[in-house]
């Protein structure tokens, strides 16, 4: 099997195991390709490893995996899914190994997350839905049942979040995905939305700079690391999103480090942004 095909499986499987069904249009709009060519592709899947999709299903409009699904081209990492949703990967070209250079990617452990938690979750932000779930947290580890209207996935840096209504708490909030447990169950049509998430529509900047104890020689370091200007960073960010970004720069607003060379940078208009962080 060529690369390019091998890509067309990876693309197939990937699909079909996180989301639950598989259209010719995610192979059209991905590759490039007819959808007449994209179904002899979803087709050739199908004869290579035949007990993987069923049939398709007119009801879902979409061929589905089959209940003993079993993954040749991808792993069983969430992440792989949605960095490719989100555009932060995705198979490499067929390249000659003149044309590569050595590099290393650091990765983060894998989260515990089944596609029977993302199927539901995903179908829930594509049409819209309430969801129940079963969720538990460091400050309540006791799961609990609770009903949510997810809109957005969320890369923190160093894991993925679903930003979503919450009925319990009245408001919108972050649940870490792999601290979902079970099977969620789709429930009806919610009118919470993204556009009603104040918080993820207001746009607010983060000013840092380097910390005041470092010498004019290390500060001076910082600022050209970070391609400062006139000694400071600005960084646009959406509110609900502002206390994971100065944690991913390491920029603590809670205490400062006793050691200058370890705290680096501070938050230099914390006044005005303190009403979003957390």
């Amino acid at each position: 099997m060529d690369e390019i095909q091998q890509r067309r499986f990876w693309l197939i499987e990937l699909i079909a195991y996180w989301e639950g069904r598989l259209t010719t249009t995610h192979l059209c709009e991905f590759f490039g390709i007819s959808r007449p060519y994209a179904s002899s592709e979803i087709n050739r899947y199908r004869e290579a490893h035949p007990h993987n999709l069923l049939e398709y299903r007119h009801s879902d409009k979409a061929n589905v995996p089959s209940p003993d699904f079993q993954r040749h081209y991808i792993g069983t990492d969430v992440a792989e899914y949605l960095n490719w949703m989100a555009g932060l990967s995705a198979r490499s070209l067929p390249t000659r190994p003149s044309c590569q250079l050595p590099n290393l990617v650091l990765r983060h452990p894998a989260r515990n997350v089944t596609p029977q938690l993302m199927r539901p979750l995903v179908k829930a932000i594509r049409e819209q839905r309430r969801v129940e779930v079963d969720y538990g947290s460091i400050a309540n580890p006791d799961r609990e049942g609770r009903i949510i209207a997810p809109h957005t996935f969320v890369n923190t840096g160093l894991r993925w979040h679903l930003r979503a209504w919450c009925e319990k708490n009245q408001q919108y909030r972050d649940f870490v995905l792999s601290r979902f447990h079970g099977e969620p169950e789709l429930l009806d049509k919610s009118p919470r939305s993204a556009k009603g998430d104040t918080a993820w529509n207001t746009q607010i900047t983060l000013i840092l700079q380097p910390d005041l104890r470092l010498s004019a020689e290390q500060k001076a370091v910082l600022e050209h690391d970070y391609n400062m200007e006139g000694g400071q960073l600005r960084l646009q960010t959406r509110a609900a999103l502002a206390s994971y970004l100065l944690k991913e720069m390491q920029v603590n607003t809670k205490m400062l480090d006793g050691r200058p060379e370890a705290q680096q940078l501070v938050l230099v208009n914390y006044e005005d942004v303190k009403e979003w962080l957390f």
